[in-house]
């Protein structure tokens, strides 16, 4: 069973999360962590919980998902992944803070990348990765069928769909990336996003006004 904790960080309101199992490995996801008592509150929590780090992942590289990458690889040595073609725009993320008056230091570079049919692994437990781009060029999910969930970055919210108006954004390949791989998972899904409450596929389906026919 994998116990998902989320954590809400900087100022666009981005949701961190960290996902365990029993043997107490654990995988973060989207570090967005900013602020030193984010920084905190994340690192307290898997010190309470005896958790150990192994990798840090992002769904996607814009800044208000990356802004704890340096933090976290540092504090924890632990590689970090995400998709190739997500690389140019982590390495401009830095860039693009200035434009919202965030000072970042600039993300380490991946140890490795990921891609659609590879999986994740941590202690007993494993994800199935995803191709889903339009919200960013080359976004990515994380989905286990065993738990019932996924989690879709900024792909899929509550009732809303991700951004497609910043760089790598396109409009129809991200309602294509959903109807293609989310909305063909179960509907008891759990989604897991980028921002906001968790929600579920089959509520999507039937009352996202984004993906109505």
């Amino acid at each position: 069973m994998i116990k998902v904790t989320s954590f809400e960080f900087n100022p666009f309101s981005e949701n961190t999360y960290v996902l365990s199992d029993k043997t107490n490995e654990c995988i973060i996801i989207d570090a967005g962590c900013y602020t030193p008592d984010e920084e905190d509150e994340l690192v307290n929590y898997i010190s309470e919980n005896n958790l150990k780090p192994i990798k840090l992942i992002d769904t996607h590289s814009h800044i208000d998902h990356v802004l704890g990458n340096k933090f976290i690889m540092n504090k924890y040595d632990i590689p970090l992944q995400m998709h190739r073609l997500e690389l140019e725009g982590l390495k401009q993320a830095h860039i693009y803070g200035t434009m919202w008056g965030i000072n970042m230091n600039p993300s380490p570079i991946p140890t490795s990348f990921l891609d659609e049919g590879d999986e994740i692994t941590f202690g007993n437990s494993s994800l199935n990765v995803l191709f889903t781009p339009g919200h960013s060029i080359a976004s990515i999910s994380f989905y286990s069928k065993e738990n019932n969930f996924i989690i879709s970055g900024d792909v899929l919210f509550n009732q809303s769909i991700g951004r497609t108006d910043l760089p790598g954004g396109d409009f129809n390949t991200l309602i294509n990336s959903i109807r293609t791989k989310l909305f063909t998972l179960p509907d008891e899904t759990i989604v897991y996003s980028g921002h906001g409450e968790p929600t579920k596929i089959g509520l999507e389906k039937w009352h996202n006004p984004f993906l109505k026919d």
